[in-house]
């Protein structure tokens, strides 16, 4: 397959930020897809956005990818690329990542039997457990999961490759689970992972049932609160406005597991959790990123 890739080299807090517009512009064109990293490791305040594509970028591609950056873009380079698979060229050099007792890889490398283990395929939707947030979910849910948390129902919002979704079921086997997101992509995103792992598609306990909408805003998601569980890794303004919708579907005594928030950003995100009555449980940080477990009162 033909492709293209774009790429602009940035200060790392530069990148990191074209990164969170790209995931706050819902009309961002799904045929670009976007990644940043780290140029060496002996620099990492030195990073770089690339930019995947079937096809040689046009103008309205370039513009689109500079308007993520605050100011305009810095130089942004094109290239063609040979004849491969141009989403695992994306992933390439992808490690696996070992969080509490979960082990997340591409198929490209082997399974560790020693651990839960998840083969998670490049493609366009988030959360191949590369990301800091992610990874730090998974372990979170490790450890609530050791600390005796009891989870009949659960849900994940904004699911992406259905990993966290993933996660909760295998720790908690027989509870009902759901799993939405805003990216229609994500459906068959998910539903080709579970096959790849094992995981039951359907309705009943035990099984995943798969969800297009956003936020909180489907009759069968709701039908289906309170959730022993609600697990939402997407980012610090969304989780602010949602704070309204989700603290009615969480359980009194219920857990929230919250990412996607920069620490910087954690204030305002307790603020408003706080005043829907939740209160802090355990907190962790992974890189520049805060992730938040939160008990919903028993009495409102």
């Amino acid at each position: 397959m033909t492709a293209w890739r774009m790429y602009a080299e940035a200060p790392k807090r530069v990148v990191q930020a074209a990164l969170l517009a790209h995931d706050e512009a819902w009309d961002f064109p799904p045929e670009l897809v976007v990644s940043g990293r780290e140029i060496a490791e002996d620099k990492p305040d030195n990073w770089i956005l690339e930019v995947w594509l079937e096809r040689k970028p046009t103008a309205a591609d370039r513009k689109a990818v500079g308007a993520l950056f605050e100011g305009g873009a810095p130089e942004l380079a094109a290239e063609k690329l040979p004849e491969q698979d141009w989403v695992t060229l994306s992933q390439q050099g992808v490690e696996p990542i070992r969080a509490g007792r979960f082990h997340v890889r591409t198929p490209d490398f082997p399974a560790d039997p020693a651990m839960v283990d998840f083969a998670i395929p490049a493609s366009q939707a988030f959360g191949t457990g590369q990301h800091e947030t992610t990874a730090a979910c998974l372990a979170m849910l490790d450890l609530m999961k050791r600390e005796g948390l009891t989870v009949r129902n659960h849900a994940d919002i904004g699911t992406g490759t259905g990993l966290l979704a993933f996660a909760a079921m295998h720790l908690w086997p027989h509870a009902k689970a759901t799993a939405s997101d805003i990216d229609a992509v994500c459906a068959g995103v998910v539903e080709d992972n579970a096959r790849m792992n094992g995981v039951a598609m359907g309705d009943g306990p035990g099984a995943l049932t798969m969800i297009i909408a956003p936020g909180m805003d489907d009759a069968l998601l709701q039908a289906r609160a309170p959730y022993d569980l609600l697990i939402a890794n997407i980012l610090a303004g969304p989780l602010v406005e949602l704070a309204p919708d989700f603290a009615p579907a969480v359980a009194p005594g219920g857990s929230l597991l919250l990412a996607g928030l920069l620490q910087t950003q954690e204030r305002e995100v307790r603020r408003a959790y706080r005043a829907q009555g939740f209160r802090l449980a355990r907190r962790v940080t992974n890189g520049d990123w805060s992730i938040l477990w939160l008990r919903r009162s028993r009495i409102r």
